[in-house]
């Protein structure tokens, strides 16, 4: 048995919170898809080929185990893949890279370009030339690698990040992240100096972080300071990210 369907329905009771129904911001890219950017596209393309032009170039005038080794060659083949990967994203109207990427990677140019012009552009020889007896020809060479590596595409990797990718998207908690691969750098700098015979030439490869010549205290506290100084070039950039203007956004 049944109990009877009553004549009228009780008044249901309010919703408590309305506020939970307002709209909540939601990114444009959830609604909107992505359209094509050819021009980005192609900048992206250009500053890959640019990179991986110096990274070749290094690699034809040093042996590949030490041209490998350096930071700022890792950080470019890093840049190579990222800026290729964004490309094909931008010209096929495909959602971007996870800022997480893409900043770490802009991270890391920055690192290359800043550490190059400040601490090593004035060494002699210069940086990642060990034979001071080359050919003029090997010295052009090389300073067209150096600039393709430490100024160039750093300079394109920045302009891209400022013109052509949309603000607001890094988070503090990134930061910390970033400096894993430094860290694991740091690692192996120090594990490959120490198998190798105290007679190879460039054992160590930069001159603040020569163990043999200043002792791993004093290397240590390098590293230490230029940890602490990655750290706040990242923090910087993510505090521009949120104040720098959002490029046109019809274009996104």
């Amino acid at each position: 048995m049944t109990a009877p369907i009553p004549r009228d329905i009780p008044d249901l009771p309010a919703i408590p919170g309305h506020s939970l129904l307002l709209p909540s911001h939601v990114p444009a890219t959830a609604v909107v898809a992505p359209s094509r950017r050819p021009p980005t596209a192609v900048f992206r393309l250009l500053t890959a080929l640019a990179a991986a032009a110096g990274v070749a170039l290094e690699l034809l005038l040093g042996t590949p185990a030490r041209t490998l080794s350096y930071f700022s060659v890792q950080a470019n083949i890093l840049l190579t893949v990222v800026m290729l990967l964004s490309a094909s994203r931008a010209w096929r109207a495909r959602r971007p890279l996870p800022a997480s990427v893409t900043g770490a990677t802009l991270l890391y140019a920055m690192i290359t370009t800043l550490v190059y012009h400040l601490l090593l552009a004035h060494t002699t020889p210069p940086f990642l030339m060990t034979d001071a007896t080359a050919p003029p020809a090997r010295w052009h060479a090389q300073w067209a690698a150096l600039q393709l590596l430490h100024t160039l595409v750093p300079a394109a990797a920045l302009l891209d990040w400022l013109l052509l990718t949309p603000a607001a998207r890094l988070h503090l908690r990134q930061a910390a992240t970033w400096l894993l691969y430094p860290l694991a750098y740091l690692v192996f700098y120090l594990t490959r100096a120490a198998f190798l015979p105290p007679s190879t030439p460039a054992r160590y490869l930069y001159s603040f972080l020569d163990a043999e010549a200043h002792g791993y205290r004093s290397t240590l506290a390098n590293a230490l300071l230029l940890g602490l100084s990655m750290y706040a070039l990242a923090v910087l950039l993510i505090g521009l990210d949120h104040t720098r203007p959002t490029p046109v956004r019809r274009r996104f």
